[in-house]
């Protein structure tokens, strides 16, 4: 009969325990999950307010009394996975906040729902897109030129991904 082999010290049989536990846990702590903001102050309405793009022919026009067009603008965070577009009229306004300004922009009359270019249909069982109101907070930040940007985060939020919305290319006559 051969002699049982002794149990491992408890530490370490408690940490062969825990460490797939843990990596799980940390596989599930993505960037947006820990995203401070962008610490941009100071931006005025005056700023904020015009026509902005994004992919897709997504438009946002922004006006100066509060009053906003939003037309092909993809849901927030995990409604984008499911394909459909807003289009309407609705209000915006500034949060600031420690972190950082936001912009939050409200639906408030739906006149349109499409779906964005090469999405995959959603399941019959998914929820279809809010009728109004619906809001999304816009992020606020600087490119190099420090020029404003506007985005917020789409799909699962562990995985950081940003739509982003910036002035149209000035026309030439």
């Amino acid at each position: 009969m051969r002699p049982r082999p002794a149990a491992p010290p408890l530490p370490v049989a408690l940490l062969a325990l825990l460490l797939p536990l843990l990596s799980l846990l940390c596989a599930c702590a993505g960037p947006y999950q820990y995203y401070e903001g962008t610490g941009t102050h100071g931006v005025t309405t005056t700023e904020a307010s015009g026509d902005w793009i994004g992919a897709d022919g997504t438009r946002l026009s922004l006006r100066q009394d509060g009053t906003a067009l939003i037309e092909h603008l993809d849901g927030k965070d995990f409604d984008f996975d499911l394909g459909w577009r807003l289009s309407g009229t609705g209000t915006w306004e500034f949060d600031d906040r420690e972190s950082g300004q936001q912009l939050v922009l409200d639906l408030t009359a739906r006149t349109s729902t499409d779906t964005r270019p090469g999405a995959t249909a959603a399941p019959a069982t998914s929820p279809g897109p809010p009728l109004a109101p619906y809001r999304w907070r816009l992020e606020m930040d600087r490119d190099r030129q420090e020029r404003l940007v506007l985005f917020f985060f789409y799909g699962d939020p562990d995985a950081g991904n940003t739509n982003v919305l910036e002035r149209p290319a000035p026309t030439t006559p």
